[in-house]
C-alpha cells in the first residue's frame, strides 16, 4: 500500500477521535484574512498584573493602611513632630524668663544710676533734721562770729538813715543746761518744751561802753521755739531770759545778772535766741526811761547780736534733690 501524503495546497483534516473527546473543542479554523479569536474561559492573567494578589490595590501589601504601607510611616512623624513642638515651647518659657530678668535687673540699674526725687514732705524734713543738728555740727566760733554788724535806727539820731555799728566777741562759755543758763521763769517755760542745752557768748560795742550776752537755747522743734517765745515778757526787762557771761581781764569783767539793764528774744527754726544788754562799767540796773537814746542803743546792740546769730542757725537749708547716687 502506497502512503498518503497530505497535499501540499491545503492542511490535514482533523481525525474523528479529537472531535468526539469530551470536553475539547476543535479549534476554530485559522482564517489568514481574519483576526484571531479567543474564548474568554481560556484566558489565564500572569502574575504581577493589576487584579491580581501581590499588586491588586487593597491586598496585603499595597493596600493604605497596613502595617507596612503610608498610613505607618505617617504615625512616625506625627510622634517626631510632638517632640519638636515641646522642645520648641521649652525654649520660648525659657527665653520669657529671660528676659524678664533682664528687665527687672535693668530697672534695678537704673534705680541705683538716676537722680532720686523727694516728695515735698521728705524735703521738709531733711531739711528740718539738718537745720536742728546744726548747733552739733558747726563749732562754737561758726555759731558766734567774731564781728556783728548792727544798725542803730536813724530815728534815735533825728536823722533819716541809720548808723552802722559793730560789736565784737569777748569770750564763748561752756555748753550749759537749760536752768543753769536761764532765769527761772524762762527756765519753767524752756523745760516745758523739752530744752536741750543753752550755748552763750558774750560782745562789746564799738565804742566798749556796751555789754550783750548772747544765749541759744536748744528745742526740739520751731513750733517749741516759737511757743517759748511768744510766752517770755516783752517788757524788755531783765529776770526772764539768759544770765549774763563775765569774763576776766576783759571789758566784759564786771557784767554780772545785776547789770543786765534790758533782755531780748527772738526764735529761728528750732532754736530760741536771747540777749541781754548793760554798762560795760559794771553800773546795776538804772531806769533806761530817762535815756532814751541810751534804751535805743542798748536795744539794737542785744537785737542786732541776737540776729546776727539767729539767722545762719535757724536758716533752712537748700531743698535736697539727689541724695548721693551716683547719677548726681
Amino acid at each position: 500500500m502506497q502512503p498518503e501524503f497530505p497535499d501540499d495546497e491545503g492542511s490535514p483534516a482533523p481525525s474523528d477521535e479529537a472531535a468526539e473527546l469530551p470536553g475539547l473543542a476543535a479549534p476554530a479554523a485559522h482564517d489568514p484574512a481574519g483576526p484571531l479569536t479567543v474564548p474568554v474561559s481560556q484566558l489565564t492573567v500572569p502574575a504581577g498584573t493589576p487584579g491580581s494578589a501581590a499588586g491588586t490595590p487593597g491586598s496585603a501589601a499595597g493596600t493604605p493602611g497596613s502595617a507596612a504601607g503610608p498610613g505607618a510611616r505617617t504615625g512616625s512623624g506625627g510622634g517626631r513632630t510632638g517632640s519638636a513642638g515641646w522642645r520648641i515651647g521649652v525654649a520660648l518659657g525659657a527665653l520669657v524668663i529671660g528676659l524678664a530678668g533682664l528687665a527687672v535687673s535693668a530697672a534695678g540699674v537704673a534705680g541705683q544710676v538716676l537722680p532720686r526725687r523727694f516728695s515735698v514732705a521728705q524735703q521738709q524734713q531733711i531739711m528740718a533734721w539738718q537745720t536742728a543738728g546744726r548747733w552739733r555740727i558747726r563749732s562754737a566760733g561758726q555759731i558766734f562770729p567774731a564781728t556783728v554788724s548792727y544798725q542803730l535806727p536813724g530815728y534815735s539820731l533825728s536823722s533819716g538813715s541809720g548808723l552802722n555799728l559793730t560789736a565784737r566777741r569777748i569770750g564763748i562759755a561752756r555748753q550749759a543746761a537749760c536752768k543753769a543758763a536761764t532765769d527761772p521763769p524762762a527756765a519753767r517755760l524752756l523745760d516745758q518744751r523739752g530744752c536741750q542745752a543753752v550755748l552763750r557768748a558774750t560782745y562789746v560795742d564799738s565804742t566798749g561802753s556796751l555789754v550783750v550776752t548772747v544765749g541759744v537755747a536748744v528745742l526740739p522743734s520751731p513750733a517749741a521755739a516759737g511757743a517759748v517765745a511768744a510766752t517770755l515778757p516783752h517788757n524788755g526787762r531783765p529776770g526772764a531770759g539768759v544770765r549774763a557771761v563775765a569774763f576776766a581781764r576783759t571789758l566784759a569783767a564786771s557784767f554780772g545778772d545785776r547789770q543786765r539793764q534790758l533782755s531780748w528774744a527772738v526764735n529761728d527754726g528750732p532754736y530760741l535766741i536771747m540777749s541781754v544788754a548793760g554798762y560795760a562799767d559794771g553800773r546795776p540796773q538804772v531806769p533806761l526811761s530817762t535815756d532814751s537814746y541810751a534804751a535805743q542803743e542798748m536795744t539794737s546792740a542785744a537785737d542786732g547780736v541776737a540776729e546776727a546769730v539767729a539767722m545762719p542757725l535757724g536758716a533752712l537749708p537748700a531743698a535736697p534733690r539727689c541724695p548721693g547716687a551716683p547719677g548726681c
